[in-house]
């Protein structure tokens, strides 16, 4: 893990060699799952290039773990303050999204994100492991999940299994929102899919 002062290419750089080591998997073998270069996926192990959220995610769903097994550091006790402008942005075709805190109690892991949605603009998922829940701040967020629309305004909420492919449009100027990603402690690594996907929606 790295420390506080490294950035989010160093910290990738260490994670991502220690979690595809640990499932005994080859660049080549990686660079099929993940449908990225072996040429970038070896420059992203040497702490070089750019990653995007494009990058992250293909990886956390090639690996099968948990987003913060490739971008955290080591967790902090006691009092804990993040201020977002100090956090590197992870930026992506349509969304910026800012690591503010990883949390784990019992059996699950929760993923807290500060997360904009560039005025229109459409960041598109295949899917990665967990489930993800998004509550939106500010402006009016369109959410694809699978076959299935919905639109948020202010205060609403959705949750959805994050392996169904799954987008967010800006509808109306930026938008702003929170993002949790969560997972079960035993996707750490060697996850073992649930077996129906779906949307949770509230009426």
């Amino acid at each position: 893990m790295g420390g506080p002062g490294d950035s989010v290419r160093e910290v990738l750089a260490g994670n991502l060699r220690r979690a595809r080591l640990e499932l005994g998997l080859s660049l080549s073998e990686l660079s099929r799952r993940s449908k990225i270069g072996k040429a970038t996926l070896s420059q992203l192990e040497a702490g070089a290039g750019n990653p995007t959220i494009e990058t992250v995610f293909s990886l956390s769903r090639a690996l099968e773990v948990p987003i913060s097994d490739l971008l955290d550091h080591q967790r902090p006790s006691g009092l804990t303050v993040v201020r977002g402008a100090e956090v590197e942005v992870l930026r992506g075709e349509g969304v910026d999204l800012r690591p503010l805190r990883g949390i784990e109690s019992g059996g699950a892991i929760f993923e807290v994100y500060d997360q904009q949605v560039r005025a229109d603009s459409r960041q598109d998922s295949l899917g990665h492991v967990g489930t993800e829940h998004t509550i939106v701040q500010a402006g009016r967020l369109g959410v694809r999940v699978d076959d299935r629309e919905v639109e948020l305004g202010p205060g609403d909420y959705v949750g959805f299994d994050a392996r169904l492919p799954h987008a967010y449009t800006a509808l109306d100027g930026p938008v702003r929102s929170v993002l949790l990603l969560q997972y079960r402690s035993d996707q750490r690594l060697h996850s073992t899919p649930a077996e129906s996907p779906h949307l949770v929606e509230t009426p």
